[in-house]
């Protein structure tokens, strides 16, 4: 198969799946690679081999002219000789038209590295810029100058809030904090005494779907926003009754007097003295951790998100599938693996060693390089900045040295920036959680408190862009018909 693929800017203006609709990027993209060949075989499998003449074969008849449009790609399947052209919008091309020419042939991608599964208008990152976005603006912007329960308004309703809009918004967060009586009395308080918070917190997040029967009327408006209301204000509840639970500290109400991040440490770190005040460094600091992780875009859990809720199931069971996803130390639980790393090397004077058995295959470096960033992760250098600020208060995380010389040794080794890894979100993260007391089995519960805004604003998204159910295709590789063999013949 040597398929023929050509990017072109010149001739007529076409839409996205032959609507019609004339359109071009917002955004400008990198521009389409030219020369590359993309057309598959009689197996239907793709190949870079040439096509074996015969008497049928039409692989080498000239391939068919056609009109080059803006910004488009042009296939040709060298079994028939079919071309198609497809426009390129906003970085990609579409699935259904690839498919008018080569129906039952699939992309096999098996961790979506090349796959766009849905329109977004939420979240823009440039990972080889190192540039993040909330609805087109600076992730820096918004960490120095926005609040967390601000940004989920953006990341919900697309727009910054008036000052009314804002303090309407705020009101019903902070007077829906409160958890029914029998969920605490009867569930939270039914799990084994040393139960995993995050296990705690995804079955509680389902678990709310029963106490809300209503929520399951996805279409409803005024509905569909008493469950993200909802969704925000509970979750550091529950988040904060997971945590205490497990380490056998009696529940803590909401104190409505507080604002979002200090309900949240008060619920946490509460001891029975009459009233918390929580240092208003650490508050800074909590509200600035939960911007910086309230949403990036199609991630694990938001894809999951996305899978689950394409059912049109209620948004408590897809946002604790999506919580589900959080909890595998792949995603939420990366963090994790930088303090367990950082405590294993011990000492600054053993740095430069790790990173050489790194270099030589042994080990990892955790905490570096991202799935979409090849550049230096925009959250990394504003929470390595909020690490100095904590401690000042909390005193200095004795891991913090390790850290930054291991930064410093890792950039200037070769090995590491030529394969584009820098050091991401979860470096830093940890050091400041465990200098504000956070066990290391909280890390991922407290990456779950501020994505739900996340999520729920994809929950949204996706049902007003009618989404169809998810149902991906797979590549079948094994047996054909058989017949049964009976078990005295085995």
């Amino acid at each position: 198969m040597d398929g023929t693929a050509r990017a072109g800017k010149q001739g007529r203006t076409h839409g996205r799946g032959g609507t019609g609709r004339a359109r071009r990027s917002k955004r400008a993209g990198p521009p389409a690679p030219s020369g590359t060949a993309i057309g598959c075989g009689d197996d239907g499998i793709s190949s870079s081999s040439t096509a074996r003449p015969g008497a049928d074969d039409v692989s080498l008849q000239k391939p068919k002219e056609v009109e080059v449009v803006v910004d488009s790609v042009t296939i040709t399947d060298n079994r028939n000789g079919q071309t198609i052209e497809i426009p390129i919008v906003d970085g990609g091309v579409s699935a259904e038209e690839w498919s008018k020419l080569l129906p039952g042939i699939w992309f096999y991608d098996p961790a979506f590295m090349a796959t766009a599964c849905a329109e977004s208008s939420i979240t823009f990152i440039d990972g080889d810029r190192g540039i993040l976005e909330y609805r087109g603006y600076p992730i820096q912007q918004l960490t120095e100058q926005s609040t967390y329960l601000e940004v989920a308004y953006l990341l919900l309703y697309g727009e910054l809030p008036t000052a009314e809009q804002l303090d309407g918004w705020v009101q019903e967060i902070t007077y829906h904090t409160f958890i029914h009586e029998s969920m605490r009395k009867r569930f939270l308080e039914g799990f084994h005494y040393d139960a995993h918070p995050m296990g705690i917190l995804v079955s509680a997040i389902a678990a709310l779907s029963t106490y809300y029967p209503d929520a399951k009327n996805i279409f409803d408006p005024d509905v569909r926003h008493k469950q993200i209301i909802r969704l925000i204000a509970k979750m550091p509840t529950l988040a904060a009754a997971a945590h205490r639970y497990s380490v056998g500290m009696p529940f803590v109400y909401p104190d409505n007097s507080h604002d979002f991040p200090s309900n949240f440490l008060s619920m946490v770190l509460k001891t029975p003295e009459s009233r918390f005040e929580a240092d208003p460094v650490l508050v800074k600091a909590m509200d600035a951790l939960f911007i910086l992780h309230a949403d990036h875009e199609q991630n694990c859990s938001t894809a999951a998100l996305r899978v689950v809720a394409s059912s049109q199931v209620d948004p408590y069971s897809a946002c604790a599938a999506a919580c589900a996803a959080l909890y595998g130390p792949l995603h939420g639980g990366a963090n994790e693996a930088v303090i367990r790393m950082l405590t294993e090397i011990g000492c600054l004077e053993n740095v430069p060693d790790f990173v050489r058995s790194v270099n030589e295959g042994h080990g990892r470096l955790q905490g570096f390089g991202h799935r979409v960033y090849k550049n230096y992760d925009p959250r990394a250098k504003i929470i390595r900045d909020i690490a100095y600020e904590v401690f000042e208060v909390t005193g200095k995380n004795p891991l913090l040295d390790i850290a930054l010389r291991l930064e410093e040794v890792a950039l200037a080794d070769e090995y590491f920036t030529s394969r584009k890894l820098y050091p991401n979100v979860d470096f830093y993260s940890g050091l400041i959680y465990q200098a504000m007391g956070f066990p290391v089995e909280m890390f991922p519960v407290l990456f779950a408190v501020p994505r739900v805004a996340g999520w729920v604003a994809h929950w949204v998204e996706m049902l007003e862009h009618n989404t169809k159910i998810a149902r991906p295709r797979q590549l079948y590789v094994g047996h054909r018909r058989r017949d049964y063999v009976p078990m005295s013949s085995r």
